[in-house]
């Protein structure tokens, strides 16, 4: 057993100490990136809010399980998503796993302005572990005597990385936080900062680890959560993607806060990863406010197959295709022989819709976005 106290077994705990002027400059960038965002939300028309939201929502709930080594598909969140927003879809059955993190992610998103509750936590955790049978408390926090711990390792042999309060303590633990949640979010009872409260609700959740499984994913939820409740509307930003472009660096600020109350380093790190979080919605808004213009301009200048081919190219988002859409990409979209293919791509160059580059196997395209018209 560890020579050292776990912070929930120190005097102090649950009283999670800051050095705020250590956070100034990122909350700072944050209100900035935050009105920036918010107002280019104003310069998409109906349908292209929806394809944000989806967007956005889509990619959370995949990467956020993806953090936890859950990959799934990305199409069938996409149709859950829709789903549970009331919109179109083009499948009636989907997966379990995607319907319920997707089920969460819209729940989150309708209810980000309502106090937190214990009830709110165990319905996320029943639409996350839909379908599971190898849980025993589903719905509620969890009641098994043998500690609940982050392990690593051999299973004779595992490093033990964090043990996190008992389960007879989830009770009096959870009726804490719940209630210190709902404070710092109620104007006027607190002057904490926007990143703080967020970065402190999530690690303070994954001290407690109340639920069986899920704690990781819920816990970015109430990131988002406290986010929204702060700017007075659906946050709508990509903090799980950002965290599992680099898992490590996430995985290893937790641990290195295993054992201290003071969490300044953790504040840090989460805030530069909210405001990229925020910059990469900021992009994609941007993004969708050049495809409404590109398609305006463009449209009555494709025929169906060039069409087809680049709606699929934005698809991709504004990173686009990896290395640019290729011949034989175009062949297997567009399903058309190569002469045709070889016709529709420089006709495309030709009228200022693509741009290319490369030459003979190397040659690539990518979206012209600079919007000019041939006549």
């Amino acid at each position: 057993m560890t020579a050292f106290k776990w912070n929930w077994q120190q005097k102090g705990w649950p009283n999670f100490t800051y050095n705020e002027a250590a956070l100034k400059d990122l909350e700072y960038q944050f209100v900035q990136t935050s009105g920036i965002a918010m107002g280019s939300i104003k310069h998409i028309n109906a349908n292209d809010k929806n394809e944000l939201l989806i967007e956005v929502l889509s990619d959370e709930a995949f990467t956020t399980s993806a953090i936890e080594g859950e990959y799934l598909d990305r199409g069938s969140i996409q149709e859950s998503i829709k789903k549970n927003l009331g919109l179109k879809t083009e499948r009636q059955k989907l997966p379990q796993a995607e319907y319920g993190i997707s089920e969460l992610m819209v729940n989150l998103y309708q209810t980000h302005a309502a106090p937190l509750t214990h009830e709110q936590l165990f319905e996320w955790h029943q639409m996350l572990t839909n379908g599971r049978r190898d849980l025993m408390d589903i719905g509620r926090y969890r009641t098994h005597e043998d500690p609940m711990q982050v392990v690593s390792g051999r299973i004779d042999k595992p490093t033990v990385h964090y043990e996190a309060p008992p389960s007879s303590q989830m009770t009096n633990e959870m009726e804490t936080y719940v209630r210190w949640f709902n404070e710092i979010h109620t104007v006027n009872k607190t002057k904490m900062l926007p990143l703080a409260k967020s970065g402190m609700a999530h690690y303070y959740f994954l001290a407690i680890h109340p639920f069986e499984d899920g704690n990781g994913r819920i816990a970015r939820a109430l990131s988002e959560k406290s986010i929204s409740m702060d700017l007075r509307n659906p946050s709508l930003i990509s903090l799980s993607q950002i965290i599992e472009s680099n898992k490590k660096e996430y995985y290893s600020s937790i641990e290195a806060h295993n054992f201290k109350l003071d969490l300044t380093e953790w504040l840090i790190y989460f805030g530069k990863t909210i405001i990229t979080a925020q910059n990469h919605t900021i992009k994609t808004i941007d993004f969708l406010i050049q495809k409404a213009k590109f398609f305006d301009h463009n449209s009555s200048l494709m025929n169906e197959r060039q069409l087809k081919v680049v709606q699929r190219m934005f698809k991709a988002g504004y990173s686009g295709f990896k290395g640019g859409l290729s011949a034989d990409n175009y062949i297997r979209i567009a399903r058309t022989s190569a002469s045709t293919a070889t016709r529709d791509l420089k006709d495309l160059v030709n009228k200022s819709i693509l741009v290319k580059t490369g030459e003979l196997k190397s040659t690539r395209y990518t979206l012209n976005l600079e919007f000019k018209i041939v006549v």
